[in-house]
């Protein structure tokens, strides 16, 4: 991914960081609240990216969604500590088979009952991690992601339930069969009604669930006109943030 001179200078705001863990390394790039102070507490979000801004760059991944957080608005009405992890090239945040078809249309597959993909032990180990820091409110731990971040969101849920406050997932998908896992996380999930690359019906069978079992709080926003980029609509929703940041454990 490519950035304009002043693009980049914005986006160096996201400090570069690597988590080690054995033998593996996660890359990540955070942003702290402006006049930040580790003696105090602040909220935490974690920004998973889609499978295009995957690689080893540690840039990428702020393609969508970096921009929106340095918005000044922004950071003085909600001042949070904000990560994006990258995940490699060849891997996936998520347990899923994917399997297009000649003519492109894809299917996917989610698996249950699977040993974490390796960038997702990472991001478990980094939650943890993130978690212990002093100046983590540990109340207010939230996560979202859109496209193969949407679906490693949903599988960030089902293996770590107790730890966040509120979620957000665009455009992503999961088994049904998992939804029980995470039914006590207040959830807002968004997609576009025109999308051929993920489609729409994968978010809505998972909201559909929620609802059958008593969800705590499911939000569900389907953008009529969208294709797969509805994180553009759900990036420009005034409610989102407000709605996100208003929850506590």
């Amino acid at each position: 991914m490519a950035y304009s001179n002043s693009q980049a200078q914005d986006l160096a705001q996201f400090e570069h960081k690597q988590f080690i863990f054995g033998a593996d390394t996660l890359r990540y790039r955070i942003l702290y609240p402006q006049n930040f102070d580790a003696n105090k507490k602040y909220p935490v979000l974690f920004f998973l990216h889609g499978a295009g801004e995957r690689g080893s760059n540690n840039e990428s991944q702020l393609a969508h969604g970096g921009k929106l957080f340095l918005r000044d608005s922004i950071r003085q009405q909600f001042p949070a500590i904000v990560i994006f992890p990258q995940c490699p090239k060849d891997s996936y945040w998520s347990n899923v088979n994917i399997v297009t078809e000649p003519g492109g249309k894809r299917h996917f597959n989610f698996l249950t009952g699977c040993d974490p993909m390796p960038p997702m032990q990472l991001l478990q180990e980094l939650v943890k991690q993130t978690r212990s820091e002093k100046y983590t409110d540990k109340n207010r731990m939230y996560v979202g992601g859109l496209s193969m971040g949407g679906m490693g969101t949903f599988e960030l849920l089902r293996r770590e339930p107790k730890t966040f406050a509120a979620a957000f997932v665009i455009c992503g998908g999961d088994n049904v069969g998992n939804a029980k896992k995470y039914k006590k996380v207040p959830l807002w999930v968004f997609h576009g009604g025109k999308d051929d690359i993920v489609e729409p019906h994968l978010s809505s069978r998972v909201v559909s669930k929620l609802h059958e079992i008593g969800a705590k709080e499911v939000k569900h926003t389907l953008y009529p006109n969208a294709n797969h980029n509805s994180w553009d609509a759900t990036f420009a929703e005034p409610r989102l943030l407000p709605w996100l940041f208003s929850h506590k454990k």
